[in-house]
């Protein structure tokens, strides 16, 4: 998915792919005639290849961007495990003088982008609260074996709260005080978190709230327009689909095996698109100022002023994986500090593993490693 964001970027040229899975590295030398590697180490030792973006199972993280940066090579990675790991990537990448950019996550994403953009602007005045809620059926579609296990970085808090408090933090201004939560495991035989409900609080008091349930039961996009997270429709009567796979194909290796079948090169594997019909829409975000509401629309921003509601329309040729190839060459080249720097990503693992602690602890946990969101933009807005 995040192919066809390096290819339209104007200064990014698609040089090399590493992989463990032959047929996959035979399918992406033959669509883009590029170097493909069997490793990480070979792939990082090319000298053609200038900045990786690290796609490997979580576990792997730290150790394949250590590996980059020792070649001298600018790294994209979502996150990694624990925070002492995270510190060795940032020291690591600021000893080499290399960039490191979080990435993708769905602060990226132009609605979001705009609803910070309103939300700072003051126009509506003070940020009051903040929420974003999602139920979807994560937990039942083909999992690897370390998706279903919190300590390789599994289940729903790590891999989609993560997102969630990446949104949450960015929209705030990204310094959370506190968190207090409960997790749920709902299915013995996918053993890993499935549900949480946060409460996160600002240091300058503003609350905020993350709710996710990965059960297949109740989707968000019900209160979504209908609308999918890449911005497509989504089909209303495919309810309990991913159960319902599941439970027909049957066993572990049988789930593996979906599982492959949607990677790149295999043949459920998504297939470059032109725009989406609507914006990506990661279900339901909800600000709330002094002045009026914000939320996402179908087809961009809806503002709930003192007398009326008006929507701001987005362009769905921009996405949020555009934004991070951007916000990569912008440090690269115009030595521009990334928003989403290592010590932005840092913040957020701290805030999962918070959830994570509070839940087994049953106690509020105070942050301490929390950084603030140092760019804006620049448009002004009016309260109505």
């Amino acid at each position: 998915m995040m192919l066809p964001a390096i290819l339209r970027h104007p200064h990014a040229r698609l040089t090399a792919g590493a992989d463990t899975d032959a047929g996959a590295l035979a399918s992406f030398a033959r669509d883009f005639q590029a170097e493909t590697y069997p490793s990480v180490e070979a792939l990082c030792a090319s000298p053609r290849v200038d900045a990786i973006y690290i796609a490997t199972p979580t576990q792997y993280h730290t150790e394949h961007v250590l590996l980059a940066l020792e070649h001298g090579k600018h790294v994209v990675v979502e996150k990694p495990i624990n925070l002492d790991d995270a510190d060795r990537m940032i020291r690591a990448a600021e000893a080499r003088g290399q960039q490191l950019v979080v990435g993708h996550s769905h602060s990226f994403e132009p609605p979001i982008r705009k609803i910070r953009e309103i939300a700072q602007s003051g126009a509506l005045g003070r940020v009051r609260m903040l929420h974003n809620w999602c139920f979807t059926d994560w937990l039942y579609r083909p999992r690897n074996t370390e998706e279903l296990d919190t300590r390789l970085g599994g289940g729903v808090t790590f891999r989609q709260g993560s997102h969630q408090f990446d949104i949450l933090r960015f929209i705030g201004g990204g310094l959370l005080r506190s968190v207090r939560a409960m997790t749920g495991h709902g299915d013995p035989q996918r053993p890993t978190e499935d549900a949480h409900v946060a409460y996160l609080e600002f240091e300058d008091g503003t609350p905020a709230s993350a709710v996710y349930s990965g059960a297949d039961h109740f989707h968000t996009t019900e209160l979504a327009f209908g609308i999918g997270e890449q911005g497509q429709p989504v089909d209303p009567a495919a309810y309990g689909r991913a159960r319902q796979t599941l439970q027909r194909v049957g066993g572990r290796d049988a789930e593996l095996g979906l599982k492959r079948a949607v990677r790149y090169g295999g043949s459920r594997a998504p297939r470059p698109a032109g725009p989406a019909p609507h914006p990506p829409f990661f279900v339901l975000t909800l600000v709330s100022c002094e002045k009026g509401d914000i939320r996402q629309s179908a087809r961009g921003v809806y503002v709930y002023g003192k007398n009326e509601r008006r929507e701001v329309p987005l362009s769905t040729e921009d996405t949020g994986r555009d934004a991070v190839v951007r916000e990569l060459y912008d440090a690269v080249v115009n030595a521009r500090a990334p928003l989403h720097g290592g010590r932005w990503g840092k913040a957020n693992l701290e805030v999962c593993l918070a959830v994570l602690t509070s839940a087994r602890e049953r106690r509020e946990v105070r942050l301490s490693h929390q950084t603030a969101v140092h760019r804006s933009g620049g448009e002004s807005w009016r309260s109505d």
